[in-house]
């Protein structure tokens, strides 16, 4: 006769919200099987291949036994050697590829991976919300407390430092920040960053910026990097991303730079967990990183073209949007009486059109829903005609 065997999982995974973006896929799984056509600008997955330079990259690479073996932890000197005159070419901050670069596999586990360096069980870490999961789901998987502060639309969903309790401040370990930020779209300024570094100097808080979304940006706008700031090498790191500037979201890189302190830490705690980025990869991004601007600009004019035409479609339907200049997102208030899980849950049913509920990225975030720009111009086109059909607008 069988035995009947229970595992129970860690109390820290069983004790972290609902994954909203899990129970999307619960939804569109039913959906589909009930014979539904989803249009689905939920999930930020870009639409698009690689560039053609860059898949020639990792053809050449793959073919090398050389690159069959074990990685090193830091990454390629090449490679962090190419991070390195990029951040210069792009923001002309100097970074040092021997001791300042930290190769990841992915800029999402580097952030979890951040928090789990530095953040012992009680320790509170700083996140405004709304916000991307991982910057509070890693403070929560080790063990820590995590203090949001409310981003509000009048302040142009940055956060207010007066609002910060000072007993919070003087116990905060590490503060999180995502700008361009998903999934408000909004973005930084200089100004704001100075004001940031300053808060984290005077209570000696480990500065965390997520610049993911520094090349997503139109109408000639540009985000700085936290090192354009003086005193910032000081007390922050910084994570960048090519999944979304090149198409690479599935190929699993990133890199974080800055203190090298701070980034020899992150290398130290992921060197117990994983090889690192396989070299393949590495000489796939690093020609990533020298193609022609042309090919970025591509990517970012397709996503700029999405804005124009998704905005004054909502702005039909009864929103009040305006311009955004960075990310692929646009974010909407929900209309009065439904929640923003509820609000999505009937659009999806109602017009098979899929957004991401506001809940997904903080407590603080119901009552706006997460529009992604990652389907082409004709499914965008049909997914503004099916809300206007029935009458899904905001009112």
């Amino acid at each position: 006769m069988k035995t009947t065997v229970k595992f129970t999982p860690s109390k820290k995974l069983l004790d972290l919200p609902t994954y909203i973006f899990a129970e999307l896929d619960e939804w569109k799984a039913v959906a589909r099987a009930n014979g539904a056509d989803l249009i689905d600008l939920g999930m930020g997955n870009p639409d698009g291949a690689t560039p053609e330079p860059i898949l020639q990259a990792a053809i050449k690479s793959i073919q090398n036994p050389a690159n069959h073996g074990y990685p090193s932890f830091k990454g390629k000197e090449e490679f962090r050697i190419e991070i390195s005159n990029w951040m210069k070419r792009k923001y002309n901050v100097d970074i040092n590829p021997e001791d300042e670069i930290q190769t990841l596999i992915g800029a999402k586990e580097g952030l979890a991976h951040l928090a789990m360096a530095y953040t012992n069980p009680g320790d509170i870490n700083i996140v405004p919300d709304p916000y991307y999961p991982v910057l509070s789901r890693g403070t929560w998987i080790s063990n820590g407390d995590v203090y949001h502060v409310k981003l509000k639309e009048e302040n142009s969903f940055l956060p207010n430092f007066d609002e910060i309790p000072v007993e919070i401040a003087q116990k905060a370990k590490i503060f999180f920040v995502n700008y361009p930020n998903n999934p408000t779209s909004a973005i930084e300024t200089k100004e704001f960053y100075i004001e940031l570094v300053d808060f984290c100097t005077k209570y000696n808080i480990l500065l965390c910026t997520d610049l993911a979304y520094g090349e997503i940006c139109y109408d000639g706008y540009r985000p700085p990097s936290i090192f354009e700031i003086d005193g910032a090498k000081d007390i922050a790191i910084e994570f960048h991303s090519f999944s979304k500037t090149f198409n690479m979201a599935g190929w699993r890189i990133g890199w974080a730079c800055g203190n090298k302190d701070i980034v020899k830490t992150l290398c130290a705690m992921k060197s117990n967990i994983d090889y690192g980025t396989t070299a393949i990869i590495q000489d796939a991004a690093i020609e990533a990183l020298r193609i022609d601007d042309c090919h970025v600009k591509k990517i970012v004019d397709k996503y700029q073209d999405r804005r124009d035409f998704m905005i004054e479609g909502f702005n039909k339907l009864g929103w009040n949007l305006k311009k955004t200049l960075s990310t692929m997102y646009l974010w909407l208030k929900v209309p009065q009486g439904y929640t923003s899980r509820d609000w999505c849950k009937y659009v999806m049913d109602t017009a098979e059109v899929v957004f991401t509920p506001g809940l997904a990225f903080g407590r603080y975030s119901d009552d706006y829903f997460r529009v992604s720009l990652v389907a082409p111009d004709d499914r965008l086109k049909e997914a503004l005609a099916r809300l206007e059909k029935y009458n899904i607008k905001f009112q």
